[in-house]
């Protein structure tokens, strides 16, 4: 093992060598502009479509209601803005998403509303879930957003039966499904959403490639300008390489989901219970069954989770979302669920991924737990 142990697969996944190879005839050969008509540009232009079926496959939708982007806040902002865009007539004004939505949700929804849109956070329980038997969606409402999966906790959300309250009273579901796809099953019709968003990067793809799903009919408008490529959605040539590795993390993903996942559940099971029972006091943050297989965020007694991670120098995790990384402010997810602020203050999130072994599983709990011990010890005693 070269490096400290990576159990940071939610903040990003190294590149599957497999998919790594499926990139290397774009780089190399196929480098022609898919808009381009001639032999070059139709290699590049079949690659890119051979990726929009596979990615369509993996979330059951038809190749055409895929549309690539540069990355996940990209695509959550264009099914927001252009939906927003799209509607802007009418008497539906309210957006409502979940207090525990990714900054890239809830950045455009802040920005709806200071242009005129009423925007409303829906409130989550202890466990990060939203409560679908309590959520009104009144004849106001144009768009609600709920994430799949949370990015920090791992809990699952209810979304189809979010979806079925949503489209009895008219409006459209987004789904932001960046941190489920390749960990659970992830199927459009079944979750019966009109937007949904991934991230290549989060399941083995590289970074700087996305997909926006845009169910048939639904209405959006393009918030950005130029020539017609991605249905008329998202002008600029493609990024042929890591479109196509996207495509081949698709497939990889959808034909190891069930082996895999399985896998991965066990790993972290075995890492709860060796610091659990370590550690009086640890407490697991989110939805104990309903949650990825993968994710385990847990709240440590008597140290910050920040000086817990800084403590422990053969193991690669972090608080809470990369995208607040070095803030060290109490994660706004913690606070939505209620936890206290020592609880917030004490929390680590420890999410495993498709390279992570049992040896290495082993060496993240002793590490953990000599860091923990030296620390509380330090604490306590100064109190």
């Amino acid at each position: 093992m070269h490096g400290p142990v990576y159990l940071d697969y939610n903040a990003t996944t190294p590149i599957d060598p497999r998919v790594a190879e499926a990139m290397l005839p774009c780089l190399r050969a196929h480098y022609g502009n898919p808009s381009s008509d001639h032999a070059y540009g139709h290699a590049a232009k079949a690659a890119v479509e051979e990726a929009r079926a596979k990615v369509a496959v993996l979330i059951g939708a038809r190749p055409d209601e895929i549309v690539f982007t540069g990355c996940a806040t990209e695509a959550n902002n264009l099914a927001l803005l252009g939906v927003a865009r799209a509607i802007v007539s009418g008497s539906r004004r309210t957006l409502l998403y979940s207090a525990i939505e990714h900054p890239s949700v809830a950045q455009p929804m802040r920005q709806l509303a200071s242009a005129g849109w009423s925007a409303r956070e829906i409130p989550v329980d202890a466990a990060a879930r939203i409560d679908a038997g309590t959520l009104q969606v009144g004849s106001d409402v144009a768009l609600v957003s709920a994430m799949l999966a949370n990015n920090e906790v791992g809990t699952i959300q209810p979304i189809r039966a979010i979806s079925d309250l949503v489209h009895a009273a008219g409006a459209l579901l987004h789904v932001d499904a960046a941190q489920a796809a390749g960990k659970i099953e992830v199927n459009v019709d079944e979750l019966g959403c009109d937007l949904l968003t991934l991230a290549g990067h989060k399941f083995y793809a590289p970074k700087g490639v996305g997909a926006l799903y845009v169910r048939s009919g639904t209405p959006i408008e393009a918030i950005q300008y130029g020539a017609g490529h991605e249905h008329g959605l998202r002008p600029g040539t493609e990024n042929v390489p890591h479109i196509a590795a996207m495509g081949e993390a698709a497939r990889l993903a959808r034909e190891e989901l069930a082996m895999e996942s399985s896998r991965i559940r066990a790993l972290r099971d075995e890492l709860h219970h060796r610091l659990a029972s370590a550690i009086p006091g640890l407490m697991l943050n989110g939805h104990p069954e309903e949650r990825l297989p993968n994710t385990l965020n847990l709240s440590f007694p008597f140290v910050s989770g920040w000086d817990l991670l800084t403590e422990t120098r053969t193991l690669a995790a972090s608080t809470g979302s990369a995208c607040h990384a070095g803030s060290h402010a109490v994660s706004g997810v913690l606070a939505a669920m209620g936890c206290t602020v020592e609880r917030a203050a004490g929390a680590v999130r420890l999410a495993l991924g498709r390279f992570t072994t049992e040896a290495e599983v082993g060496i993240a709990a002793e590490s953990l737990i000599d860091a923990w011990s030296r620390l509380s010890v330090l604490r306590r005693d100064t109190q």
